[in-house]
């Protein structure tokens, strides 16, 4: 058997959440085949099992069914979204594919999870990611540090609020960039936050 390697697989941003259409299921399937190993994600993205040497002809196969591809492993994670509830408009649909596609897949010391909300309903649960994104009418809030998992669960912190749209992604970009370039080893963001602290995140992100 040759080498394998995993893939992240995604639907697009798009109100009503994370939906996968019965052809979309139905076209995995078929392309990566009957013995693939497909695992569900908590960060909404199917980790596909697939032969190194099919990859490009697979990617381009899920892609052509309406599907994004994105690396696995210790990147940053496609945007975690809330459902959009108050409509595209509203909620800054367009605002949040922009921010995937600026952050998502890029080399990072752990896994990164950054998550968006439309709202301060905050359905998506961004302060319990790494990096949280909420849009308060028109300008946008930036939280750092969730800490969801262990016994040590820790809401994120606020960093920038008041953020222009225009302003949003290169703040968010600086933040993913410096913790590459500053981690220590595999430092988990939190205490990554944590040791650099908010001041000197603030400094850098603006």
């Amino acid at each position: 058997m040759g080498e394998k390697m995993n893939i992240a697989v995604a639907p697009p941003l798009q109100v009503g959440g994370t939906l996968f259409t019965p052809e979309q299921l139905s076209a995995i399937g078929t392309i990566v085949g009957q013995d693939a190993k497909i695992e569900m994600t908590p960060f909404k993205q199917m980790y596909v099992q697939i032969p190194v040497e099919r990859r490009d002809a697979i990617q381009a196969a899920l892609e052509q069914a309406g599907l994004e591809v994105y690396p696995a492993g210790f990147v940053s994670k496609s945007l975690i979204a809330c459902n959009f509830c108050k409509g595209a408009e509203d909620a800054g649909l367009e605002t949040a594919h922009k921010l995937n596609r600026a952050i998502a897949g890029i080399d990072t010391p752990t896994p990164l999870k950054i998550g968006y909300a439309g709202c301060a309903l905050g359905t998506s649960e961004p302060l319990f990611k790494d990096i949280g994104v909420v849009k308060m009418r028109d300008t946008f809030d930036i939280y750092v540090g969730g800490e969801p998992k262990g016994i040590k669960v820790a809401a994120a912190q606020l960093l920038l609020s008041g953020l222009q749209e225009q302003q949003l992604v290169p703040a968010i970009t600086r933040i993913i960039h410096f913790y590459r370039a500053e981690a220590k080893g595999k430092e988990k963001f939190s205490k990554f936050v944590n040791r650099m602290t908010l001041m000197k995140l603030q400094e850098m992100a603006v």
